[in-house]
């Protein structure tokens, strides 16, 4: 009998420390630290041995991203106002003559400045363009992140901003988390009424994420991520395993191009099939690029990206100097 209590006092305790530690976890992965040094925040893959073991532990600690990089054609920085008063910071870049306007979500913690690549190529072909930084990141107000899941609301500011300035030809672009907001912003808002969007490595529910994420950690999936989607739920207000990707593609029914990377370690083919198959539209394409992994394709297989973006917009690069005309806006 004692020997029995001992073994049950023992799993207790370790379940408790288990999940205190998990807590940790979830928070941090949700909650972004103002960067006054402007340091550029590691990536997952880049910690070290050490710095592993202290994220295996107390999770990683996160700083918002820098912005350090801008536009190089005249552009507008606007400030964006979401419904729950968050400020978000965007790049407005005008087109001459522009065929339409894209705006661009960029992933988890990273900014507008890392989709810069994609906008000015979006330039080329004649659109208009708008990146803005997400809640908790680069320059916008707030620290908390959920992982796109309120962050829909980032999106109808930017889609509400464009759409004042009467553009009929709204066009979605969004990589990995930004990608995974699109789609539940499209189910949450029935106002939203893009012609075309474009997803980039997008995972297919938010537990899957989670397992994506501890996979490039090395660190066991089960049953961490369960237990880290029950804390970020109850830290975070929201019901993370309700949270699918996968599922709000049924309610895209314009066209819809998917991109995903073969070497994609937090997001499989799996899921990116599943998102596929689960799109509304019968207007759809997903594209493979076999020497990318979880990044920017528009920088790691350009040519086939802008091939693939010029025929899903059915549009060319405009001569540099047609786009030498735009004229330069006051900030």
């Amino acid at each position: 009998m004692k020997l029995f209590r001992y073994f049950l006092y023992t799993f207790l305790s370790l379940f408790i420390l288990l999940n205190i530690l998990l807590a940790f976890h979830a928070y941090r992965f949700t909650y972004f630290y103002d960067n006054p040094e402007r340091q550029r925040p590691k990536k997952p893959e880049e910690y070290t041995s050490a710095e592993r073991l202290q994220g295996a532990l107390f999770g990683l600690k996160f700083k918002k991203a820098v912005v350090d990089s801008f536009p190089t054609v005249p552009f507008q920085t606007v400030q964006l106002k979401t419904t729950d008063g968050e400020t978000l910071e965007g790049w407005y870049v005008p087109a001459q003559a522009a065929l339409g306007t894209v705006i661009l979500s960029h992933g988890h913690a990273n900014s507008k400045a890392r989709v810069l690549a994609e906008a000015q190529y979006f330039h080329e072909l004649g659109f208009n363009t708008l990146a803005y930084d997400f809640r908790a990141h680069g320059n916008s107000s707030g620290n908390i992140c959920t992982i796109g899941y309120n962050e829909v609301q980032d999106v109808k500011a930017a889609y509400d901003f464009v759409a004042r300035k009467g553009e009929k030809n709204i066009v979605l672009w969004g990589i990995s988390m930004g990608a995974a907001a699109i789609t539940k912003a499209l189910v949450d808002y029935s106002d939203l009424k893009p012609t075309r969007v474009i997803l980039e490595c997008p995972f297919a529910s938010l537990y899957e994420a989670v397992q994506g994420r501890l996979r490039t950690m090395h660190l066991p999936t089960s049953p961490a991520s369960e237990l880290l989607l029950t804390w970020g739920s109850l830290e975070r207000g929201m019901w993370s395993f309700g949270y699918s990707p996968a599922d709000y593609a049924h309610q895209l029914h314009m066209p819809v191009l998917l991109n995903w990377g073969a070497n994609d370690k937090r997001v499989t083919r799996h899921e990116t099939d599943e998102i596929f198959a689960n799109i509304g539209s019968t207007r759809k394409q997903l594209i493979v690029f076999e020497q990318s992994g979880h990044q920017s394709f528009c920088k790691s297989e350009g040519p086939k990206w802008k091939a693939a973006i010029n025929r899903f917009l059915d549009a060319e690069p405009r001569p540099i100097a047609h786009l030498a005309q735009s004229k330069a806006l006051t900030p």
